[in-house]
């Protein structure tokens, strides 16, 4: 039931740029962000009624990071890139964890994680359109998104929490009242959305941010961040899936390959790591 929670988060992300590029395109990026994250946020909190989980400074900085900066840079690569290129970057996810856990905790990587995510990033590439333009901008928000999720993931998994929907909500409430006069200064006194636009940002809203938000802060826990940063690698299969059946677009056999070795990763990740040989019969562990 874990892994099935923890799959629904990079499930839903991945319908990201296939709902922008269809309901959303022509809106400021920055206001789309933030009718995202606060709307997400405000419901929560009035589900929840609970009081902040953590000190106000960590969840001010875990707020920042993972929403406020974070759907910033997200909704900026979104309409810079293509989705399949978008969505390739932010496939790295597992190898920005290991090298934020290293760099930051002195937690030098273990090979099977290692091997396993370069594999999975291989796939990944592989299902990216050769042609596909690269916007210098749009690969450092991408990038640069994929490294603040990193750092605050490794957060939430350090930091002692319980009420995980109630963080999920605060996060959410706060990010969002970020995003507000960041969206303002950049993108001018906030529009209207259209009509056309409503059904997409309803389902950002409900279960791209609210639902998916929950399902990973809850899994950070319960499965730990290197299954969640593999898991990720789902969020640009379900890019390129939207991608054919509502832009018929085509897949050739490299991306069928990419999508091979992305499966390939995944199944690898649930074989048991060997375990050291018993020792003998009457003789005690060194």
């Amino acid at each position: 039931m874990s892994y099935l929670i923890a799959l629904l988060a990079p499930l839903l992300w991945g319908s990201t740029y296939a709902v922008v590029s269809l309901s959303l395109a022509g809106l400021p990026p920055f206001w789309v962000a933030a009718w995202r994250a606060l709307p997400a946020g405000l419901l929560l909190l009035m589900l929840v009624r609970r009081r902040p989980p953590l000190p106000w400074g960590k969840l001010l900085l875990l707020s920042f990071c993972n929403i406020g900066a974070f759907f910033c840079l997200l909704f900026l690569a979104a309409y810079r890139l293509p989705g399949a290129v978008a969505g390739t970057l932010g496939a790295t996810l597992p190898l920005a964890l290991m090298l934020v856990a290293w760099l930051r905790y002195g937690q030098r990587p273990g090979l099977r994680w290692l091997l396993l995510a370069l594999v999975g990033l291989a796939g990944v590439a592989l299902l990216l359109n050769p042609s596909a333009h690269l916007d210098p901008i749009g690969v450092l928000c991408a990038l640069g998104a994929t490294l603040l999720i990193a750092q605050a993931t490794l957060w939430m998994q350090r930091w002692p929490v319980s009420d995980l929907l109630g963080l999920t909500a605060w996060q959410l409430a706060l990010g969002g009242a970020m995003l507000v006069p960041m969206a303002w200064l950049l993108a001018g006194p906030m529009p209207l959305p259209p009509a056309s636009a409503l059904p997409g940002l309803a389902w950002l809203v409900l279960a791209n941010t609210a639902l998916a938000y929950w399902a990973w802060i809850r899994s950070i826990k319960a499965v730990g961040p290197q299954v969640m940063g593999m898991l990720a690698l789902t969020n640009p299969l379900v890019a390129v899936g939207l991608g054919t059946s509502l832009v018929n677009e085509h897949l050739g056999q490299s991306q069928w390959l990419g999508i091979g070795l992305i499966l390939s990763s995944l199944l690898l990740m649930k074989l048991p790591a060997r375990k050291k040989a018993a020792a003998p019969a009457g003789e005690e562990p060194a």
